[in-house]
């Protein structure tokens, strides 16, 4: 816990050089990295009905629906500026997680260490993760792993579940296609407004 706090302090480090206008040696971003796996693509079998004075104030919805299988939602959250990476797939192994690698690698210059906080999740610390971070140039990647039974320490949690109540509660939809589009829609206007996540709780107490 203290090795993750100690990263959320650089965090707020960090935000204060960049408040100021100071520039602190090689650049750095801190990204929060999770899955969140067993989204349903649920469908309705029939119309919602609109609401109807005097017999129902909301949309009504017949209680019977189907299902079209899951998806995994992959994403890393900026901590520094409140940018999410995201993919969204059928899967959550490690060629997923490796992929959602390359898109934050792709996301920032070359010279910029990426520091990622992430649980021990096997798709985490696999051999083949292991084998794509060795071809990165030193330094590139560094990871902060939480500690077992510990990914509540893990600021992306908290993105999920406003995710999860903002745009994904009670959505229907008609296929596995329409719901990955409308997840990434999501995650498109989270990025057009970004909220930078900070962990605050016994932060003083980090070195």
């Amino acid at each position: 816990m203290a090795e993750v706090l100690c990263v959320y302090r650089e965090v707020e480090v960090l935000k204060k050089a960049s408040a100021k206008g100071k520039r602190r040696g090689k650049p750095v971003t801190i990204v929060s990295c999770d899955e969140k796996p067993g989204i349903q693509a649920i469908a309705t079998t029939a119309p919602d009905l609109p609401p109807k004075p005097g017999v129902h104030a909301s949309f009504a919805r017949d209680h019977e629906y189907k299902r079209h299988g899951t998806l995994s939602l992959l994403a890393g959250i900026d901590l520094l500026t409140g940018k999410v990476h995201a993919l969204v797939k059928d899967r959550h192994r490690s060629r997923e997680f490796i992929e959602l690698l390359r898109l934050i690698d792709a996301a920032y210059p070359p010279n910029t260490a990426i520091k990622l906080i992430l649980d021990n999740h096997s798709a985490h610390i696999s051999r083949e993760t292991r084998a794509w971070l060795a071809t990165r140039p030193a330094g590139r990647f560094e990871l902060t792993f939480t500690p077992k039974h510990g990914s509540w320490l893990n600021l992306i949690e908290g993105f999920f579940s406003k995710f999860a109540r903002s745009v994904l509660r009670h959505i229907r939809v008609a296929s596995k296609h329409e719901l990955k589009e409308r997840i990434m829609a999501g995650i498109d206007d989270v990025n057009r407004h970004p909220v930078i996540h900070t962990w605050s709780y016994k932060l003083a107490d980090a070195a």
